[in-house]
C-alpha cells in the first residue's frame, strides 16, 4: 500500500436516493432502493437476511443466489437518534477513503435513514477466532496498513477523541435535562438512570484523562475506533481480514485504536475483563502490528523489544480512555436507542472497568515497571 499523501475521498458525488425505509417493515422500501442499484434483479427472486450482530443499527443483506456471490448489497438502517452523535457525512467520507486504499467495501448510495454498500465476503469473527495467533496477526497487520494512510498533503489533523467525548458529554447533559419523566418511563427505568454518574463527575474524569493522555507521544493516525469482533470479517479462502462499519472512523491516537481493540477481547454481550489479552498475546500482536506499520510507511521493518514495550505502555493507558468513551456512548444509547440491547449494563460495566483499571495495583505496577511517568 502506498503511504503518500491522499485526498479525503474519491472525488465522486455519492448517489443519494430520496427515500425513507420503514425500520419495522423494511422490505418494500429496500426493493424500491434495489430497483435503482440492481435493476437486473427480479423482485420476486430477491432474498433478504437480517443480521443480528449490530447493537446500533439494523443491517440487512440482499441477494439473489447467495450472499457470498459478488454484487450482493448490504442495507444499513440508522438507529434511532444516532444522527445526534454520529457524523454521517464523515462516515461516508471514511467509507470512500478505506475503499480507495483497498481496505474496505464500496459504498453504493445513501438514503434518508441509511446507506447501501458492498457485502464483504467471509465470516464475522467470534471471540475464539480473535485469540488465534494466525488470525490476530492478520488483524494487527491490517490495522498497521490502515494506520499508514496519510491525510491530504499539508492537512493538519487532530485526534478526534476529545472532541467526540466532549460532544457525548454535552448530549448526556442535555438528555438529562430535556427528557420528560413520561419519556424516561417509556424507555428506561428510573433506577437505572440513577446509576449513571453525574455530569460533573463525568466531565471531571474526561478532563483528567485529557490532561494525562495528551502528554503521551502517540501518533495521530487514521483509526477505525470501533474494532469489536463483529466489525471484522475473516475470509478463510483468501487468508485476509477486512474491517467494516466506519461510524467512528477518523484520525485519532494510534494507541487508542489498539487499546480499544484489546478491550473488545472482553466481549460485548457478556463483558468479562478477565479475557483482556495477556502480556504474551499483546507482545506478539504489537510486534506484528509494528512490522506492518513500518513496512506500510516505508521504514525499516525490524522491530525492537524497546519499541514493543513503549507501544504496550501507551496502549495500556489509552485503554482507559476506551472504557470511558464507550461508557458515555452507552449512556446515550440507553436513552435514545430502540434496539433490544442492555445498554445500561454495558454502560455500567465500562465505567466500572475504567475505574477499576485506573485504581488497579496490577495496572500501576505494569505501567511503572516500563516507564518512569504513569498517569495513575
Amino acid at each position: 500500500m502506498e503511504s503518500g499523501c491522499i485526498g479525503t475521498g474519491t472525488g465522486n458525488q455519492l448517489l443519494h436516493v430520496d427515500l425513507r425505509i420503514d425500520e419495522h417493515e423494511p422490505r418494500r422500501g429496500i426493493l424500491e432502493l434495489l430497483s435503482r442499484l440492481r435493476p437486473c434483479w427480479k423482485a420476486q427472486e430477491i432474498q433478504m437476511k437480517t443480521f443480528t450482530e449490530g447493537i446500533t443499527n439494523q443491517l440487512i443483506g440482499c441477494y439473489v443466489v447467495s450472499l457470498q456471490e459478488p454484487g450482493c448489497v448490504l442495507v444499513r438502517l440508522y438507529g434511532r437518534k444516532t444522527e445526534l452523535y454520529v457524523n454521517r457525512d464523515r462516515e461516508v467520507e471514511m467509507f470512500q477513503v478505506f475503499h480507495a486504499h483497498g481496505c474496505g467495501p464500496q459504498i453504493y448510495c445513501s438514503f434518508q435513514n441509511g446507506i447501501c454498500y458492498e457485502f464483504v465476503r467471509g465470516t464475522v469473527l467470534d471471540d475464539e477466532l480473535l485469540r488465534q495467533p494466525s488470525i490476530y496477526r492478520l488483524i494487527a497487520a491490517e490495522m498497521g496498513r490502515i494506520h499508514s494512510i496519510q491525510p491530504k498533503c499539508g492537512r493538519t489533523v487532530e485526534p478526534f477523541l476529545w472532541t467526540k467525548m466532549s460532544h457525548f458529554l454535552t448530549l448526556v447533559e442535555s438528555s438529562s435535562i430535556n427528557n420528560s419523566p413520561v419519556e424516561q418511563r417509556c424507555t428506561k427505568s428510573f433506577a437505572a438512570l440513577r446509576e449513571v454518574p453525574s455530569f460533573e463527575t463525568l466531565s471531571a474524569e474526561m478532563e483528567s484523562l485529557k490532561r494525562h493522555l495528551s502528554q503521551i507521544d502517540s501518533p495521530t493516525v487514521l483509526c477505525h475506533n470501533d474494532l469489536l469482533t463483529k466489525n471484522i470479517i475473516y475470509n478463510h479462502k483468501e487468508g485476509i481480514v477486512k474491517f467494516i462499519d466506519y461510524e467512528y472512523a477518523d484520525y485519532n491516537y494510534q494507541a487508542f485504536d489498539i487499546g480499544n481493540h484489546f478491550n473488545e477481547f472482553a466481549g460485548v454481550n457478556d463483558v468479562n475483563y478477565n479475557l483482556y489479552p495477556s502480556w504474551e498475546l499483546q507482545r506478539d500482536w504489537l510486534t506484528a502490528y509494528l512490522e506492518s506499520y513500518k513496512h506500510s510507511t516505508g521504514h525499516e521493518v525490524t522491530v525492537t523489544e524497546a519499541e514493543v514495550t513503549q507501544l504496550y505502555v501507551q496502549v495500556c493507558k489509552f485503554s482507559l480512555a476506551s472504557n470511558f468513551f464507550w461508557g458515555l456512548w452507552a449512556i446515550l444509547q440507553s436513552r435514545f436507542s430502540s434496539i433490544d440491547f442492555d445498554f445500561q449494563r454495558f454502560q455500567r460495566v465500562n465505567i466500572e472497568a475504567h475505574e477499576t483499571t485506573k485504581k488497579s495495583r496490577t495496572f500501576f505496577t505494569r505501567c511503572y515497571y516500563f516507564t518512569s511517568s504513569c498517569i495513575i
